[in-house]
């Protein structure tokens, strides 16, 4: 037995160009579940920080429970949990929902996003907390509405304290779309897993995988880097004299 027939170097590099296909399926999951768990985890923020009547304790029994699953346990919920609710609405109001219609990738987007809401809710509601409440109320003595300080003072000053968490949640949702494949959606880890069925060379093939979401990692830590450092607020002014200035 030759050294090849363990371990084919040339099969990892080959099968990359194939994988790589379906690259656009597993940013699209990993961009529109990101953008949605954004909005919808702001809005759970607010909701805690104001602390809204049965809203709150309602996103609290939201974000529990939804940290407190397995995310593989999730998609397989939203894979049969949709269609049955679509069958209880043809059922009860006689609507005429074709469960068939519904694209696969659905189901992988709405548990995905979902799952990234509840994390991200608390990374925003905790950056939202840490501006000063002495800027706030400054604000707010000028005449400016909650919205308004919301707009100008907090958030651009909350986006720089949670940009590197949600810089981490974001690799972590890229890694998590591997388990799309649960329902039936073909993204890289999914092409990979039929790449590797039909020459029996699993090892060589996650191998190929494990290069590819390393190196999406690696652009992704890098570009959050430099958008921390565009966005960077300094601490403090520091007063200069400039020539022919006097001090």
């Amino acid at each position: 037995m030759e050294a090849k027939d363990l371990f084919d170097v040339n099969l990892v590099f080959t099968n990359i160009p194939d994988i790589l296909r379906f690259l656009p399926v597993t940013l699209e999951l990993a961009f529109g579940a990101m953008a949605f768990s954004l909005i919808f985890g702001l809005i759970i923020a607010l909701i805690r920080i104001k602390r809204v009547r049965v809203l709150s304790q309602i996103a609290a029994v939201f974000i529990s429970v939804i940290r407190g699953t397995p995310i593989l346990v999730q998609l397989y919920v939203t894979y049969y949990g949709i269609p049955m609710f679509l069958k209880y609405l043809n059922l009860k109001y006689g609507t005429a929902y074709n469960i068939n219609n519904v694209p696969a990738i659905l189901y992988a987007f709405v548990a995905l996003a979902i799952n990234e809401s509840a994390f991200n809710a608390e990374i925003i509601r905790a950056s939202l907390q840490s501006v000063d409440k002495g800027q706030i109320e400054a604000a707010q003595s000028l005449g400016m509405t909650y919205l308004q300080v919301l707009k100008r003072i907090i958030l651009p000053e909350a986006i720089e304290v949670a940009l590197p968490s949600l810089g981490n949640s974001f690799i972590g949702l890229i890694k998590g779309t591997s388990l799309a494949f649960t329902c039936a959606v073909v993204e890289m880890t999914a092409q990979g897993k039929i790449l590797a069925g039909r020459n029996f060379r699993y090892f060589e093939t996650y191998i190929s995988l494990a290069i590819i979401y390393w190196v999406i990692t690696i652009v992704v830590e890098n570009t959050i880097k430099v958008i921390e450092k565009k966005i960077r607020i300094p601490d403090q002014v520091t007063g200069t004299v400039r020539d022919g200035e006097k001090a």
